[in-house]
C-alpha cells in the first residue's frame, strides 16, 4: 500500500531526474511515515546517506494539508489542482528549510526539490535514523528545552518563520542536540495568524518539557524575546527570494 501510494509514475520520473543529476544513487528503505509523505533512506554517488521525502499526491493527503495554507498567497490558484498544490507544498517546505538553515538554525540541510520530492541531509547513524524527542531520555531536559526555545525565538527573529506545529514528534535528537524537522507548515512571521501559531508552539513545547522535569519559561517572557526590537548590529534576513513562484507553471494532468 505504501509503495502504491508513493511510487507513482510521476514520482519515479522525479527520482530518476535526481539520479541523472548525481544527487541519488540508490533509494533503500522507508525510515518514517508522516501525515503528508514518507521519508526514505537513500545514498548518493559517493555512498553518503541522504534523506528523500516523497509527498503523497492522493486526494486524502491533499485535503489533510490544505487546512495549513488558508490565506497563504503562495497557494493562490492551486486549490483546485491537487498535483499543483502538492508540488507547491513540497517547494514551500524546501524554501522554509533554506530559510532556517541559512539563518543558522538546527534543521536538516536542504539539497534539492523537484515536484513532490525533497532531498535533504540525513539525520542519524547509518541505517538508523535519529530518534524523536518523545522517545529520548534526556540527561538534562532544561538544556534541551532552552535550545528548543532558542529555535522558536531565532526562527521568528532571524528566519522570519514560525513553525506552527512544533512538538516532541517533529524534533529529532542527534548527539544530544535537537534537530527540527517537518517545516512544511511553517509560515512567515507577517502571516495573519502567525502569532496564534507562535502561541501554540510555545504551549506544546512547555507542556512536553514540564512533564519531563525541565525548568519552564513563562510564555510571555518567551514572547518578549521574540518581539524584542533588533539592535543595529543584528543582521536582517534577506527575504527577496520569497517572491519566487512556488507552483509549477505547466498544468499537471491527474492520473
Amino acid at each position: 500500500q505504501t509503495e502504491g501510494e508513493v511510487f507513482d509514475r510521476k514520482t519515479l520520473m522525479t527520482i530518476y531526474t535526481f539520479m541523472k543529476r548525481g544527487l541519488i544513487d540508490k533509494v533503500h528503505y522507508p525510515i518514517s511515515t508522516g501525515k503528508e509523505g514518507n521519508v526514505f533512506y537513500a545514498t548518493d554517488e559517493d555512498g553518503e546517506p541522504v534523506a528523500l521525502k516523497i509527498y503523497r499526491t492522493s486526494t486524502s493527503t491533499f485535503k489533510r494539508v490544505s487546512k495549513y495554507v488558508e490565506g497563504d498567497p503562495r497557494f493562490k490558484g492551486t486549490t483546485g489542482n491537487r498535483w499543483k498544490f502538492i508540488y507547491t507544498w513540497a517547494a514551500k517546505e524546501f524554501r522554509n528549510l533554506e530559510r532556517y538553515y541559512d539563518a543558522g538554525l538546527p534543521v536538516p540541510e536542504p539539497i534539492a526539490n523537484d515536484k513532490n520530492c525533497l532531498l535533504m541531509e540525513y539525520i542519524g547513524d547509518e541505517g538508523r535514523p535519529a530518534p524523536q524527542l518523545r522517545d529520548v531520555t534526556m540527561e538534562n531536559p532544561t538544556e534541551v528545552y532552552d535550545e528548543v526555545v532558542s529555535f522558536i525565538i531565532d526562527g521568528w527573529r532571524d528566519a522570519h518563520l514560525v513553525h506552527g506545529d512544533l512538538s516532541e514528534y517533529n524534533i529529532l535528537m542527534m548527539d544530544g542536540e535537537p534537530i527540527v524537522i517537518d517545516v512544511g507548515q511553517s509560515m512567515t512571521s507577517d502571516f495573519f495568524n502567525a502569532k496564534e501559531l507562535l502561541d501554540r508552539d510555545i504551549v506544546n513545547i512547555n507542556r512536553f518539557f514540564k512533564n519531563r522535569g525541565a525548568d519552564i519559561i513563562d510564555p510571555e517572557t518567551i514572547k518578549e524575546e521574540v518581539f524584542k526590537p533588533k539592535s543595529e548590529d543584528e543582521d536582517e534576513y534577506d527575504d527577496d527570494s520569497d517572491d519566487e513562484e512556488y507552483a509549477e507553471d505547466e498544468e499537471e494532468e491527474e492520473e
